[in-house]
């Protein structure tokens, strides 16, 4: 199988490309640099994308976007938040519609993220749920809305709308250094829900929808056992072998991250109704073994 991807450097994209090239899968990278492998191809996702590029592959995936604990939010930030996402979809999206059949790539995989329910409080959703309130919904309804030119040109189009994930990088590792040195603890209340999945099960997931040609759409790719924030402090505790008696109040999260503090605290009760559905066996049903196989090394 032949995949073109974006945003294969980061976190989920290089876990993602090892995983498709270990089982023999042609990987081509875009990148936004001059080339310096035979797989890589360079792109401006801000301008149009030679659709010669997606030619020929089966499945493009599309996990670009900056990262949203990278920086302190500001209002600048916020902008490059939004269009680091929207712009490279919609030029992936444009050029894919652009291609005559057979040319044109049967699968687009696209980056979305929990956010799109935005604070949930303890209901449970999934992805018949509509979207919430607020910038992190917005911005994914925008995101996700990128994708439409590919759609409608008869593209398959699925929406990886991911919640936390546990391995090695990601936000995991600023959580389990703060546990590691003593200072892990609930945020705030700890009552709001934390979807999660493992590595593990964020791979097979992905490979999974891949597989399955009657999966189209937004994809909660999320454990089937979301846990709230004290109970998941809890379990990281346990296996890191650390206290985590003391909760972080809410004024110390906005002076360390900023306005991305309030995003940390909404509550998100979500379920992975579609895999669910399909029949996806979980790898990890439970936040524990989770965690020990994410923090084994």
């Amino acid at each position: 199988m032949r995949v073109v991807m974006a945003g294969s450097s980061g976190f989920l994209g290089s876990h993602l490309r090892a995983n498709l090239a270990a089982d023999g899968h042609e990987v081509i990278r875009l990148v936004r640099r001059a080339p310096a492998a035979a797989d890589e191809r360079r792109w401006d996702p801000g301008t149009a994308l030679d659709p010669e590029l997606l030619a020929g592959a089966e499945v493009v995936v599309n996990l670009a976007g900056a990262g949203v604990e990278d920086k302190r939010w500001s209002p600048a930030y916020r902008r490059v938040l939004v269009e680091s996402r929207v712009q490279p979809t919609r030029t992936i999206a444009t050029a894919l519609a652009a291609l005559s059949e057979p040319a044109r790539p049967r699968l687009l995989l696209n980056a979305s993220a929990v956010g799109f329910y935005g604070n949930a409080g303890d209901t449970t959703v999934d992805e018949t749920s509509p979207a919430g309130l607020g910038f992190f919904p917005d911005a994914c309804r925008d995101w996700e809305a990128a994708t439409g030119p590919a759609a409608d040109a008869g593209v398959r189009v699925v929406l990886l709308r991911t919640g936390l994930v546990l391995g090695h990088g990601g936000l995991l590792r600023p959580l389990a250094l703060t546990t590691r040195l003593f200072l892990g603890g609930p945020l705030g209340s700890g009552r709001q829900w934390m979807p999660w999945i493992s590595m593990t099960d964020w791979l097979g997931a992905v490979r999974f929808v891949i597989g399955r040609a009657d999966i189209a759409g937004p994809v909660n790719v999320v454990g089937p056992d979301p846990v709230r924030n004290k109970d998941f402090s809890r379990a990281l505790g346990r296996v890191l072998h650390r206290p985590t008696p003391w909760p972080v109040p809410r004024l110390a999260l906005r002076i360390v991250l900023g306005e991305f503090a309030d995003e940390a605290l909404v509550s998100q009760r979500v379920l992975p109704g579609v895999l669910a559905a399909a029949g996806y066996a979980f790898q990890h049903t439970d936040v524990t073994s989770a965690l020990h196989a994410a923090l084994a090394a």
